[in-house]
């Protein structure tokens, strides 16, 4: 298998953190440099028609894409450590948290900095900053939410480790180096001590 990947954005490492924290091997990492417009060259787009990374080629020449399917395949390829939930019950309640800080935090700090940041202008055309600056507001309402969530758990989702996890942290690192957001700087110290414990897992190295 081929897992196409770009250096630095959230999505594909959401991948790949999933895929070290599960020990998985033998996928080859693709790069493709969205800054020079590789992810909407011809032979790139002839596996994911909506330029986007990550996509992960299977051997037998199928290609999937968006991060939550690669997730689900690789999980049913290799169930243990187990990330997505035992049962149905608990799949949904995983599923309900990795959704909403992907939908409501995550997306805001993607919003935010494509749309404010000068790097990303070549991927964000028009840029609108000041739509940029009520996402960057709206995501720090959510990031409180979360704040006050982890104050009566360990994890995102519950108990224990999961995928909504991965996604979180994925959120907030892209936020701590394109926004230099620092949950503990703004009174979230809930949310500051589970990023510090998240940084300690290997998987959270690049």
């Amino acid at each position: 298998m081929k897992l196409y990947v770009s250096t630095f954005a959230p999505n594909p490492r959401r991948v790949t953190m999933f895929i070290a924290e599960k020990g998985i091997t033998g996928i080859e990492q693709v790069m493709i440099d969205l800054a020079a417009n590789e992810h909407k060259s011809e032979a790139y787009v002839a596996k994911n028609p909506l330029a986007r990374v990550p996509a992960l080629e299977l051997d037998d020449g199928r290609v999937l894409c968006e991060t939550r399917a690669i997730c689900t395949y690789l999980e049913g390829l290799y169930p243990e450590p187990n990330l997505m939930g035992e049962g149905f019950e608990e799949r949904a309640f995983i599923e309900m948290a990795d959704r909403r800080v992907e939908m409501h935090l995550f997306l805001g700090i993607a919003n935010s900095v494509r749309h404010t940041h000068p790097g990303l202008a070549v991927l964000e055309q028009p840029q609108f900053p000041d739509f940029g600056a009520s996402q960057g507001e709206k995501m720090r309402e959510h990031a409180r939410w979360l704040d006050g969530e982890l104050a009566k758990r360990p994890f995102v989702a519950g108990e224990r480790f999961t995928v909504a996890d991965i996604t979180a942290w994925c959120a907030l690192e892209f936020a701590r180096g394109l926004m230099k957001f620092r949950p503990g700087a703004e009174g979230m110290a809930h949310l500051q001590a589970w990023r510090d414990r998240m940084a300690e897992r290997p998987s959270a190295a690049r």
